[in-house]
């Protein structure tokens, strides 16, 4: 087996199923599973994981007491693997029967490669994009790629600055070298800042449109905006900034910066949540200060110098691209 497939879950009784049974249709038409499936319960009491270890025997659970977080389940997931690649998927998604072979394919292609993301669709809309990777700008903001637009114009496979870990494989390999999922962030921004500590190594991340995936959308957390999501976005953002930027990047793009957080407060203002968009901004900073926050800071190194220079050049396009 190539690869391993780590699914963090709770309270998923609407999807998990369906989630499974498109991975059971990966498997070749005789013999078993090409595959190993690990899923973490994040302490679900809707019966999710009784249904998954009832119905799928294939699949080998680890349960939590109490819910720790996407990112300690997903990393719990990737510590307990055994094969070259993890795929890390959410639990409210499909795949495509082909999308683990072609993402080992990609992965096999170049092995310069940390992740590979793949194309993420809509559920409702399998025609319109939910995302193609990630991007991060000078202005502190992390978007997906493509995100609400026809998929069609996502075919071409391309460079990206983070995989999404909503649907993703990874080198464990290079894991083990750029370190897992940072855990302060609990959610939202671990896969950008996973992605950002990759590229400084000067490991690769890019897209892959053959492997698809049909993602329903916030099925742990709610509505696209909503208190805890724009807190911890807020506050990871910060924190992702503080962790990964050398003091002369961060100069290089403290104008940006400034500019990015005021048009995020305004937006957000507007949207009626100016103060919990500030609130988790306090908190971020508050986390910047912390012995935690300051022991898992990136040390610049001077052989990464170049990695540095070719990131900050993506920053500043990624402005332009995004406006």
């Amino acid at each position: 087996m190539k690869t391993t497939v780590v699914i963090p879950n709770y309270n998923g009784i609407q999807y998990l199923e369906n989630c499974l049974r498109s991975l059971e249709h990966c498997f070749p038409e005789r013999g078993g599973p090409t595959f190993a499936v690990i899923i973490v319960d994040n302490g679900s009491d809707d019966g999710s994981a009784e249904m998954a270890e009832r119905l799928f025997p294939w699949v080998r659970l680890i349960r939590f007491p109490e819910n720790r977080g996407f990112v300690e389940a997903v990393n719990e997931g990737i510590r307990q693997s055994a094969t070259p690649y993890v795929f890390l998927l959410n639990n409210d998604t499909t795949v495509d029967p082909s999308c683990i072979r072609r993402l080992e394919r990609r992965m096999d292609s170049d092995p310069a490669l940390f992740s590979v993301a793949t194309k993420m669709l809509s559920m409702a809309q399998p025609d319109v994009m939910d995302g193609a990777g990630d991007l991060y700008s000078a202005l502190g903001w992390a978007y997906a790629i493509g995100k609400g637009r026809p998929s069609a114009d996502y075919n071409a496979p391309v460079p990206v600055f983070s995989a999404c870990a909503g649907a993703a494989l990874y080198r464990r390999e290079y894991l083990e070298k750029t370190g897992l999922l940072d855990e302060i962030h609990f959610a939202y921004l671990e896969d950008v800042d996973l992605g950002y500590r990759a590229r400084i190594l000067g490991y690769k991340n890019c897209y892959e449109p053959t492997a698809r995936v049909y993602h329903a959308g916030s099925a742990t957390t709610g509505s696209r905006y909503n208190p805890f999501k724009i807190a911890h976005s807020s506050r990871n953002n910060i924190y992702l900034i503080y962790k990964n930027m050398p003091f002369f990047q961060l100069l290089l793009n403290l104008p940006f910066l400034a500019a990015g957080f005021f048009m995020k407060i305004l937006f957000f203002c507007a949207k009626g949540y100016g103060g919990v968009y500030l609130k988790g901004m306090g908190q971020g900073f508050r986390l910047c200060a912390t012995p935690e926050a300051r022991a898992r800071k990136v040390r610049f190194k001077p052989a990464n110098f170049g990695h540095y220079i070719t990131i900050q050049l993506e920053l500043w396009l990624n402005m332009f691209r995004r406006i």
